[in-house]
């Protein structure tokens, strides 16, 4: 049964879908507000359209719950594969309208961020903590940064800039810089140049490189020069993509159903540029 329209705004929200399809793995998540019911991760980017609205439909029925009792949706809109975002966004609209919930977006690059720091964390068996020579004279923790990375291919990569503190934790990492398609080894410039300006105390205790790290590795291993570098091969996970979804949905940020588009992203012009003349 279809819900009515005027009634969207008219009661507090608490279970969401999340998805997001735009990397190898569509990812996605039943939250009840801040709590994780449910998660999906199938792998194969060539099927994502398939298992879009059946693994929906498992998340609420595993939970107990049918799509009557979902408050909103949240949906992953890149950077990353052009074909796959498009599936994600395309669904996530769709059921938004037929439902009659909000729907909000949020960044691919925010939630592989999340996770690969998280997961990496995990894998030092550090249980959220780590030893650093960047503590300031009150013994206080320094941030980390986190650099999200997808493969785009000649040198290209999907990136951010992320910061996090595994002492304070406040939540989702925190944005530095924009979501774009980049050149690593320009890319890994800019990050040099940032970090050569910053003092001891304000540079960053752990550079996590997370995502498709593995071509993209050597080229960051220059940023070892200033900071410790922990390089973390990760895979997008519906929990992550739960959590940004449900955090955003919470504080009720909730985007326009028809203007709602993937973030393609594209290069800089002098990127462009460097790239047609290799």
């Amino acid at each position: 049964m279809q819900r009515e329209h005027t009634d969207v705004n008219e009661k507090p929200r608490e279970r969401f879908l999340t998805l997001d399809t735009a990397t190898t793995v569509m990812a996605a998540a039943l939250m009840n507000g801040k709590e994780l019911l449910g998660e999906s991760n199938v792998y194969g980017e060539r099927n994502h359209s398939v298992h879009v609205i059946t693994e929906l439909e498992r998340l609420l029925s595993e939970a107990g719950l049918t799509r009557d009792d979902v408050d909103g949706l949240a949906v992953g809109v890149g950077p990353g594969s052009y074909t796959g975002i498009r599936i994600a966004v395309t669904a996530a609209k769709t059921l938004a309208w037929a439902w009659g919930v909000p729907v909000t977006s949020i960044s691919t690059l925010q939630a592989l961020a999340w996770g690969g720091w998280n997961h990496g964390i995990e894998m030092k068996g550090q249980e959220g903590k780590h030893e650093s020579a960047n503590n300031d004279s009150s013994g206080a923790q320094a941030a980390d940064w986190i650099v999200p990375v997808l493969d785009a291919r000649r040198g290209q990569v999907y990136t951010g800039l992320f910061t996090a503190n595994s002492v304070n934790d406040s939540g989702s990492p925190q944005r530095l810089e924009a979501d774009a398609i980049r050149l690593m080894t320009a890319w890994t410039d800019d990050l040099l140049q940032r970090l050569e300006v910053l003092s001891v105390e304000e540079r960053p205790a752990v550079i996590w490189l997370v995502g498709e790290t593995t071509i993209h590795a050597e080229t960051a291993e220059r940023l070892r020069a200033w900071s410790e570098l922990r390089i973390v091969p990760y895979e997008l996970e519906g929990k992550w993509v739960g959590r940004l979804g449900a955090d955003k949905l919470l504080r009720q940020e909730y985007d326009e159903l028809h203007t709602l588009v993937p973030n393609y992203t594209q290069l800089a012009e002098a990127e462009a540029n460097l790239l047609r003349q290799r």
